[in-house]
């Protein structure tokens, strides 16, 4: 048995024994985080241990990256942290996305020119290497947007090229060589970020054709690109397959959005088998409807759904296709309001963000 394979039976080990207390829901604020509208704390990446990463937007609408631990109860659990580089006008600064069981923590930061360049890092977060593909465009809005770990160190993301292109890269330690990627038929190539790349590898996201439809891919380890449609999706622009989130086991999750504009959930197996799902009170106009973001190893998606007021709710379905919806207590009941989880962790422990009545942003955690 390799060690890819043993992290696996572990992990499905581990999770059957330790889902069986009580769902508990701490929203909470990263120490600088801002308080108007638009501004405050998103959760974003989680690990095996309960580790919390994500950024948050201070007063002047910069950006930082945090690190909770010990449920993100107290000021004293945060260690905030800003990649050198980082610019500090105004949506500029540093965003954080995944964090690895070894403490490997990955985003992009934005410069003073408003150019992303990735980094990895680890707390005590003194030291930073920077990631930059070596065709990343330097204007305003281009770079390299790395957005995901795995156990291995390998890291996966996009990079927007000066003719403002995107593609697909991958890259492993010690860091310095990218390996680039489109599917055939790509306009742009986005890979999804949090918990879109597995153990093995294998990378989940979603490509614009020149149409302007989504459509979902996975790239193995070898190179390989499968590219997918969901049985009822759109073919317009806006319209199409979104993948999101790929299990260690090789299950992606995502949403598609039909020809009338509503989002639908589905999960693709390993081996390409498809099944779609709604959540119950999900919305069926426009921009409404069930939007997964993430699913742990046993197969348990989580993501938002957007009711018929334009209000977002978080929901959980579990591997048997049970759903159960939630709302972290403060969370806006107004249009563009409500809860947006992003990421689940090995033992199903969520995290992500509420945005209030006042349009604030706040993280929380959900453990089952």
């Amino acid at each position: 048995m390799n060690r890819l394979q043993y992290w696996k039976v572990v992990g499905v080990v581990v999770l059957a024994c330790g889902l069986a207390s009580a769902q508990t829901i701490t929203a909470f604020d990263a120490p600088g985080a801002g308080t108007g509208a638009g501004q405050g704390t998103g959760g974003f990446g989680i690990n095996p241990q309960g580790t919390v990463v994500g950024s948050f937007l201070d007063d002047g609408n910069v950006f930082h990256g945090y690190q909770c631990v010990s449920g993100c109860g107290s000021p004293s659990t945060f260690t905030t942290f800003n990649a050198p580089g980082a610019g500090t006008a105004a949506n500029q600064g540093t965003i954080t996305f995944s964090i690895n069981l070894f403490g490997a923590t990955v985003g992009y930061y934005i410069d003073a020119n408003s150019v992303a360049h990735g980094f990895v890092t680890a707390a005590p977060f003194k030291t930073f290497t920077s990631l930059t593909h070596p065709q990343a465009g330097q204007g305003s809005g281009q770079g390299t947007f790395a957005g995901n770990v795995n156990l291995t160190g390998e890291i996966a993301g996009y990079y927007v090229d000066a003719s403002n292109v995107a593609h697909g890269f991958v890259t492993a330690p010690p860091y310095h060589t990218f390996a680039s990627f489109d599917p055939e038929g790509s306009a742009n190539t986005f890979v999804a970020v949090a918990s879109a790349l597995s153990l093995e590898g294998t990378v989940a996201g979603t490509y614009i054709d020149a149409s302007g439809a989504f459509h979902g891919f996975v790239r193995a380890a070898n190179g390989t690109i499968t590219e997918y449609n969901v049985t009822g999706a759109g073919t317009g622009s806006g319209q199409g397959t979104e993948g999101s989130s790929i299990s260690d086991l090789g299950t992606t999750t995502g949403n598609y959005i039909d020809s009338n504009g509503v989002n639908h959930g589905f999960a693709r197996r390993r081996g390409g088998a498809i099944i779609t799902f709604d959540v119950l009170a999900a919305g069926t106009g426009s921009g409404q409807g069930t939007v997964p973001e993430g699913i742990d190893l046993a197969g348990g998606i989580t993501g938002q759904y957007v009711d018929s007021s334009g209000v977002n709710h978080g929901f959980v379905r579990s591997p048997s296709g049970a759903i159960t919806s939630f709302d972290v207590p403060g969370a806006g009941t107004a249009s563009g309001q409500g809860t947006l989880p992003a990421t689940p962790n090995l033992f199903g422990v969520i995290t992500g963000q509420d945005i209030d009545a006042n349009n604030v942003h706040h993280g929380f955690l959900l453990k089952p």
